[in-house]
């Protein structure tokens, strides 16, 4: 899908050559409502039009099941840019999206120390 040189513009002494805003044509809002927590998972289908760089380095990333805040980080790009890909991905049907299940109540006072309890242990 990524032919040779479409991998990020990066330069070792100025970093990303292409502003993250870019690549999302200044779009900061996605169509679709995605959480960081969502998981996107490629269809198979071809998407129509043209897509650059960053969105099919997104769609070989969702081979298989993957959360929307891991694509960010494999992309190196911001989550609010990666939201825009994503949701672009979701429109042409080359993707799909399933929001998190929750099974606890996210505001449950245990849930929420125990979290804390293990973020403490890893500093």
């Amino acid at each position: 899908m990524q032919a040779a040189g479409d991998g990020p513009w990066l330069d070792d002494a100025a970093g990303r050559l292409v502003r993250p805003f870019t690549v999302s044509n200044g779009r900061t809002r996605p169509t679709v409502a995605l959480d960081l927590m969502s998981q996107v998972r490629a269809t198979g289908a071809t998407p129509l039009g043209y897509l650059g760089p960053e969105h099919a380095q997104a769609l070989d990333l969702c081979r298989a099941p993957v959360p929307v805040a891991e694509v960010a980080a494999h992309l190196g790009l911001p989550v609010a840019v990666t939201k825009v890909l994503l949701a672009d991905l979701v429109d042409c049907g080359a993707l799909t999206d399933k929001p998190p299940a929750f099974h606890h109540n996210p505001t449950d006072r245990a849930l929420l120390e125990a979290v804390l309890d293990g973020l403490r242990r890893q500093l």
